[in-house]
């Protein structure tokens, strides 16, 4: 007996989004307290690879459905704002060193509002979408976040060519890099965890194009969407307080000599 495919499309846009924040503070607790090349360590930040190509699979998704791209797009800026402190806080890094990956997530949606806009020349658009790359260079997930939004938001209602896009984008600019600098397993840096991207597309795959599964959706949406708003920055503060303010940093480090 053949079941449909839409049976199996059972996640919502928020259980996904759950999902990812999840696998992503599991990936940022392994990265703040544990050692690179442990085992648990590399199997957390394996299934953490999933959370990014999930936001920006949403950002691409929010661009096509905001009611306000304009605010939309406010709101990711202001996010990346909140959110550059407690990123450098929680990972040790200067103020210019580095940002979170709101920051190429906001970039990949300006530059998706640019190239699908039907009113400037195509030289702009390119120079839009160059210009996001750049300014996203030190960003967690750097332009690879921003070429991800794009992919998405261009392939939108085509699912397989998400899926393909994704994956080229996925092996040329974040799994061939990271591989030819440090190899598949090296000893103190191994890459591949850097596979678990690919744990995104079955997610994905069973997206049921719903905001939410409950019966008031708007509702629980509009809860839901401020949630995460909110996670984000919090999550690394209550890391960095974690490490700064407790014994757990020793603790670890002395179970991970």
């Amino acid at each position: 007996m053949l079941v449909s495919m839409e049976a199996y499309k059972v996640f919502s846009a928020n259980n996904l989004k759950v999902i990812a924040a999840v696998v992503m503070f599991l990936d940022h607790f392994a990265t703040v307290f544990m050692p690179h090349n442990a085992l648990l360590s590399l199997a957390l930040r394996f299934f953490g690879r999933l959370a990014a190509p999930i936001f920006c699979f949403f950002v691409a998704q929010g661009f096509h459905y905001t009611s306000n791209r304009k605010k939309y797009i406010a709101r990711l800026l202001v996010l990346a704002a909140v959110s550059h402190m407690p990123y450098n806080l929680a990972f040790g890094l200067t103020f210019f060193q580095a940002t979170s990956v709101v920051w190429p997530l906001a970039m990949g949606l300006v530059a998706l509002a640019a190239i699908k806009n039907e009113k400037i020349h195509w030289f702009f658009k390119l120079a839009v979408f160059g210009l996001c790359c750049i300014l996203s260079w030190t960003a967690n997930w750097n332009f690879v976040a921003v070429f991800w939004v794009v992919s998405f938001g261009l392939f939108h209602g085509n699912f397989k060519r998400q899926a393909l896009g994704f994956c080229a984008i996925g092996a040329a600019l974040h799994l061939a890099p990271a591989f030819l600098r440090f190899g598949f397993f090296h000893p103190v840096f191994p890459q591949w965890f850097q596979l678990g991207i690919f744990l995104a597309l079955p997610l994905l795959a069973m997206f049921s194009g719903k905001v939410s599964a409950q019966k008031q959706p708007a509702k629980k949406s509009a809860f839901m969407t401020w949630f995460f708003y909110v996670f984000y920055p919090a999550h690394l503060l209550f890391l960095f307080l974690l490490n700064r303010f407790t014994p757990l940093g020793q603790a670890m480090s002395a179970f991970f000599p």
